[in-house]
């Protein structure tokens, strides 16, 4: 465990993550950071909460944190574990695949917290490898809130092709978005998560991308915004395929499901929201 003073500078992690990419030999079964690191003493910036609040919906000035801004609190600490060497995949191009979080009280804007994270595994993904990062925030002695995100590093595998999802009844309409083509600035502004892919058009093509896209955890966090949340809540959503931006997207939901559709049908997100019954 390492206890830090301060949340770690992002712009000297991704450049140092940016010059290791090119030699990380991602697979499955390889070495990583066992290593847990510790916040204490978090206070979040109300102006950068503000912002964040604005690009992704929710209502600005409210006592409580949105459910998906501690993934934001702890993202330094997260970039920090994977920009070391002996994190084994690459930053650059690293994709988000899915959350899970999981809240346990409200937790308020203007209260203090301790922030840990550490990365739980490697695993394979049909399109190369991925790697579990672990969030948790404490209040006191007390797990108010944590996460489980899935990081993508794409590569050749041997693994044969993707079997076809279940058959599924698309979920009713609620509105259509129109999302500019700087949204994934401003989230990155907010956020602090700059990833190239999601900047210009330009930098996501060098990984593949025929235009820049939207970020996963902007997604998820636009849609819990639209549907509403509990107080104590589990929350999940998976990032099926990626929101180019600009873009027309429809938000759509049914109870506690959601998703975001295109143009064509196709769906880019999907997840749901239930009470926390713990």
């Amino acid at each position: 465990m390492i206890v830090l003073s301060s949340a770690p500078s992002l712009t000297p992690l991704l450049a140092r993550g940016a010059l290791l990419s090119p030699f990380k030999k991602p697979a499955a079964g390889a070495a990583f950071p066992r290593t847990r690191l510790v916040l204490p003493g978090l206070r979040p910036d109300l102006g950068r909460l503000a912002a964040y609040e604005r690009v992704c919906g929710f209502a600005t000035g409210d006592e409580g944190m949105p459910i998906t801004y501690p993934h934001v609190l702890g993202f330094p600490l997260a970039m920090r574990l994977m920009s070391e060497r002996e994190f084994p995949l690459p930053l650059l191009g690293l994709v988000h695949t899915s959350v899970e979080i999981s809240r346990y009280a409200e937790m308020a804007a203007g209260g203090t917290y301790e922030l840990s994270v550490h990365v739980a595994g490697l695993g394979p993904h049909r399109r190369g490898t991925e790697a579990v990062v672990v969030t948790e925030v404490r209040h006191g002695e007390t797990v108010v809130w944590e996460s489980r995100s899935r990081y993508l590093a794409r590569h050749p595998t041997s693994r044969t092709a993707e079997t076809s999802r279940e058959e599924r009844t698309p979920l009713p309409a609620v509105a259509e978005w129109r999302i500019a083509a700087d949204v994934g600035r401003r989230y990155g502004a907010a956020s602090g998560d700059r990833n190239p892919i999601h900047l210009h058009p330009l930098t996501a093509r060098l990984f593949g991308f025929p235009r820049a896209i939207a970020h996963g955890m902007w997604t998820a966090a636009r849609c819990l915004a639209a549907h509403g949340v509990p107080e104590r809540a589990q929350v999940e959503a998976e990032f099926r395929t990626p929101v180019l931006l600009p873009g027309t997207v429809t938000y759509a939901a049914r109870a506690g499901r959601f998703e975001l559709r295109g143009a064509t049908g196709r769906v880019h997100v999907t997840g749901g929201v239930r009470p926390y019954a713990g």
